[in-house]
């Protein structure tokens, strides 16, 4: 049977954590200078990559990160260093010279992992799907899931309106407010992996 209360306290998680509405500077910020039927297709390739990353960790995340040897506090570490470099490049302008970034998908990195599917995302599911004990639970948990990236992907996919709004020197500097954003991100990634790691020692 459908669990309302796991479904809505699982998408609240997520939606605290992949952050929709402060997705819309960054994603505009990452996209900037691209005609809006790339941005629509990145939109949407960075929804499914995050749904990707994030459906094989809540399906097999331990047996990953046994295998691997790796702890939760590292992969957030990690997340957390790869979100701090794009965000330096986003404060000091290097996402707005063309010949560097018209090869450059960023729906799959940092959009799609880290980004939308970061450590915190990745371990709140695979808490969710190992403790759903029963065939009900486990459809709500995989309901808020993917009404979660459904939601990702609307935000995204009618942020592009913004830009008719805001013009070229209004995505400079939503541009530059995403890097400050996503560095704030990033270091308080770090901050949290660093304590994890103190409190496991």
């Amino acid at each position: 049977m459908f669990d309302v209360a796991v479904f809505g306290s699982l998408f609240l998680t997520l939606f605290v954590i992949m952050d929709p509405p402060g997705i819309t500077p960054i994603f505009l910020g990452l996209t900037a200078g691209r005609p809006a039927k790339v941005q629509q297709r990145m939109a949407f390739q960075a929804v499914c990559v995050a749904f990707g990353v994030i459906s094989v960790f809540g399906l097999v995340g331990h047996q990953i990160l046994n295998y691997l040897h790796v702890s939760v506090p590292a992969l957030m570490i990690a997340g957390g260093l790869l979100l701090l470099l794009i965000a330096l490049d986003l404060l000091t302008g290097k996402t707005d010279e063309p010949k560097q970034t018209k090869d450059v998908n960023v729906a799959l990195v940092p959009l799609g992992m880290p980004l939308l599917a970061g450590p915190g995302a990745i371990v709140s599911v695979i808490l969710a799907v190992q403790d759903a004990d029963s065939v009900g639970t486990q459809i709500s948990v995989w309901a808020a899931i993917v009404a979660m990236h459904v939601v990702l992907w609307l935000v995204m996919r009618y942020s592009l309106l913004i830009i008719r709004v805001i013009k070229d020197g209004g995505v400079v500097l939503v541009t530059r407010l995403a890097g400050m954003m996503l560095s704030a991100i990033a270091v308080q990634q770090i901050i949290n992996g660093v304590t994890q790691v103190i409190k496991g020692a």
